[in-house]
């Protein structure tokens, strides 16, 4: 069935959406023929997991007909910052790649949401390491989400790194915040 130009997954392949929630574009996974990939306006499911929303996912690639994509996941709880809210620590969760039978729009619009979900991104060095500092849109929602990924080796529960990375934050927030 075509809806605004897009086919829309049959109702045994299309996950439960929530209200407002579109489907973009969908294809049918290759390993397993009885479910599929499905892009929407808040997010990607991928086969036997729940939604990623477009924030959650760290880097997605492409190649021949497999998609690859790498999830972030928090790494304790978020660090507060002294009247600007709060960040969270990230890192990569295992990898999911599928392999799709006819890949259609799925690629494109993929990696369409995701750079469309980073509105800010800084490297920046730290003492034994670095920190990316990001900023991502979340679907749904008003404002930024803020969050940090630690270079692989950087003493992340070190006082002096956790110090500098709350000011690095805070000082991107405070660039970054819109006039009331």
């Amino acid at each position: 069935m075509i809806v605004f130009g897009r086919r829309k997954p049959p109702r045994s392949l299309r996950p439960k959406l929530d209200a407002g929630e579109r489907c973009l574009a969908w294809a049918r996974s290759a390993d397993d023929p009885g479910r599929a990939v499905v892009v929407t306006t808040l997010g990607l499911w991928l086969p036997g997991r729940a939604r990623l929303g477009w924030h959650q996912i760290h880097k997605a690639t492409w190649s021949g007909s497999r998609l690859t994509v790498i999830p972030s996941v928090p790494v304790g709880d978020p660090v507060p910052m002294d009247g600007a809210g709060s960040y969270a620590v990230l890192a990569d969760d295992a990898p999911v790649t599928v392999t799709l039978a006819e890949p259609g729009d799925v690629p494109a619009e993929v990696r369409t949401r995701v750079t469309r979900s980073v509105a800010y991104t800084a490297h920046h060095p730290l003492p034994g390491g670095g920190v990316r500092v990001v900023a991502r849109r979340v679907p749904g929602a008003n404002g930024l989400a803020w969050h940090v990924r630690y270079d692989d080796g950087t003493p992340h529960d070190d006082a002096e790194v956790v110090a500098t990375t709350t000011q690095l934050v805070a000082e991107a927030v405070a660039a970054h915040r819109t006039p009331d």
